[in-house]
């Protein structure tokens, strides 16, 4: 049998060139976010724009996702908007703490890494949950309830799943979506929704590969901008006046 392989940090902490390598293991915590990481969940929704070139729609501010995400009054837990991040570190996390306030347990998992990993943007996305200094946002889920007059209860609308460049093809999308799924079944949920790329074959597999099923006699449709605003702006217009 081949030994395990060693666990070691290369650390550049030169200001021209902030880097940190890890080889052998990297440990990960999946958690539900906080208004702590508003300003990561604005990068990194900024990012997957920026991946389907869809960056011109980008309307989003960290202010405006502080009210979509954070409201002083929320729904129930898993009701409204909610975001897993998966977060990285080259040393282990502390065993977490089940505490009432957040309402789920946060995922610690350690990966064999059969090549290294390279975190480039130290600054820019190291986590500031608690105070480990050495634990970076690698990718979130984002997900929410949805209704459906064929259930009498809801599901889960699976909105995105994204991972920074450096932490792909690691098999942390199988974990975060898996997470997603298992706190959908664990909850009374009846599904987990939502819309698969039929043009990324890599996407549409692994949807597969984990149990999605794919409904082809249905089309995703979309009324939004000007043909939706059009309905508030002839409000109250009879036929010919809307003509």
């Amino acid at each position: 049998m081949a030994p395990a392989p060693s666990e070691t940090i290369i650390t550049d902490a030169s200001s021209e060139n902030n880097n940190v390598t890890i080889t052998g293991k990297i440990y990960t915590r999946v958690r539900l976010a906080t208004k702590s990481d508003l300003s990561h969940i604005y990068q990194l929704f900024y990012q997957i724009h920026v991946y389907h070139n869809y960056t011109h729609l980008y309307k989003a501010t960290e202010s405006s996702l502080e009210g979509l995400l954070f409201k002083e009054n929320p729904l129930p837990l898993f009701y409204g908007p909610s975001v897993l991040l998966l977060e990285v570190s080259p040393t282990p996390f502390n065993e977490p703490k089940n505490t009432t306030n957040e309402g789920f347990k946060p995922v610690l998992t350690t990966f064999d890494l059969k090549f290294p990993v390279i975190e480039g943007e130290v600054e820019e996305f190291r986590s500031k949950y608690d105070d480990k200094s050495d634990a970076y946002i690698a990718g979130y889920a984002f997900f929410y309830a949805n209704y459906s007059c064929f259930n009498d209860k809801p599901g889960f609308y699976f909105e995105s799943l994204y991972f920074r460049e450096s932490y792909r093809k690691l098999g942390m999308g199988k974990l975060l979506f898996g997470t997603v799924s298992s706190i959908a079944a664990d909850n009374g949920f009846v599904s987990v929704d939502g819309i698969v790329a039929v043009w990324n074959k890599k996407s549409y597999d692994f949807y597969i590969n984990m149990g999605v099923e794919i409904f082809d006699e249905f089309r995703y449709g979309k009324l939004h901008g000007e043909n939706l605003q059009k309905y508030a702006d002839n409000k109250g217009k009879t036929e010919e006046e809307t003509c």
